[in-house]
């Protein structure tokens, strides 16, 4: 401080501090040599404490208000300076102002996941981040415990300890709750909660209290995440058995519908054989005599259904399968499957063309044969 800013002191009787920052926590008072004339005007604005600080121990802590400093209300300074009667004479002391108000742009997030064991899932490793609040409940601590006399104490000299205190409660904290993986989204406001009171009570020896804890997101691995998913995508389908018989004649309609791909052609002759096989039945003769006896009712439920065909088709000298009826279907509707592909089957005695066998072989009535040579 030059002679200037000195002289300038000794004329100065106001003590206070406008905080021009969002980040400063603790501010020293600016004065040459410390000295303070008794009798100066000191002013607190709220969420502000002062502190006065003589030769290294706390005296008096101030809170919001404006004060005329004299021995009556400097008790513990004029004690330790063994003042027994009041004087206007100028004393020696350290000033510094703390801020109370909460912080609330501080930010927190888990560089390494934590590890905590699901009852659904095992064990399984977390990711978390949010913002919290912060704000200063013991100034007299603050400075003894992180402060010290450092003139000008930021929330980014004190940010990172936060941010590890909380990583290390985050973990027991999830560990404890009880809470299932896959409810932890709807429990997020009650976890946060509780890690507030937590990290209050773990940082009470210092003065800060943490009034406001946010969790916004809590992230799985992306095995874990896939897992989930399939999950949920077998509980959308329902029942297994139900959901291949779907597929199965959703492949079907899709081959009736295409042109030359013999799947219409076969299914309409299958329904004019069943209805033949109807109406031959209703033309016979009845027998004479006393009606037979009504046969045994049938068991509740349809009779398994029967085993379909497994096919085998060499593509590209590759061995594919196993296709049932409809799968073949599709595949002639693509072109892999020709009449000169090999195909088998159990009960064939070896691989044969496609056109070679009469299972097969109709499904290329409505697919006309590869042109000839031309000339």
């Amino acid at each position: 401080m030059g002679l200037f800013d000195s002289i300038r002191g000794e004329f100065i009787d106001i003590v206070e501090w406008t905080d021009d920052s969002r980040d400063t926590i603790v501010w020293r008072f600016p004065r040459h040599d410390n000295e303070i004339k008794m009798g100066a005007r000191l002013v607190v604005r709220e969420s502000q404490t002062a502190v006065f600080v003589n030769e290294g121990r706390i005296a008096d802590v101030f809170q919001p208000g404006t004060y005329t400093l004299e021995t009556q209300n400097l008790p513990l300074l004029s004690t330790l300076k063994g003042w027994k009667y009041g004087f206007n004479s100028p004393f020696k002391a350290e000033v510094y102002f703390v801020t109370t108000r909460q912080f609330t742009d501080l930010k927190w997030g888990t560089q390494n996941p934590v590890i905590v064991r699901d009852p659904e899932f095992g064990m399984v490793r977390l990711r978390a981040f949010g913002a919290f609040a912060a704000r200063v409940v013991d100034p007299a601590a603050l400075l003894r415990e992180l402060a010290g006399t450092d003139p000008q104490f930021r929330t980014e000299e004190v940010q990172e300890y936060l941010r590890q205190l909380i990583v290390s409660k985050l973990g027991t904290a999830l560990a404890t709750s009880g809470v299932p993986m896959l409810d932890l989204a709807t429990r997020q406001d009650a976890l946060g909660v509780t890690l507030a009171g937590v990290l209050t009570e773990e940082l009470t020896p210092v003065g800060i209290a943490v009034p406001k804890f946010i969790i916004e997101n809590i992230s799985l691995p992306p095995e874990v995440e896939k897992a989930i998913d399939t999950r949920s995508r077998m509980g959308i389908a329902g029942n297994l058995d139900q959901y291949t018989q779907f597929q199965a004649a959703d492949a079907l309609g899709a081959g009736a519908r295409t042109p030359g791909s013999g799947v219409g052609e076969g299914m309409g002759l299958g329904l004019g054989m069943a209805a033949g096989q109807r109406m031959a039945a209703g033309l016979a003769p009845q027998p004479s005599g006393p009606a037979p006896a009504a046969a045994p009712a049938p068991a509740a439920g349809p009779p398994p259904l029967p085993a379909q065909e497994q096919w085998f088709v060499g593509v590209n000298g590759a061995q594919q399968g196993p296709y049932d009826s409809a799968g073949l279907s599709a595949l002639v509707s693509e072109g892999t499957l020709t009449r000169a592909t090999l195909i088998w089957r159990e009960g064939m005695a070896g691989w044969l063309p496609a056109d070679q066998v009469p299972d097969a072989g109709r499904l290329f009535r409505a697919v006309p044969p590869p042109l000839p040579p031309q000339a």
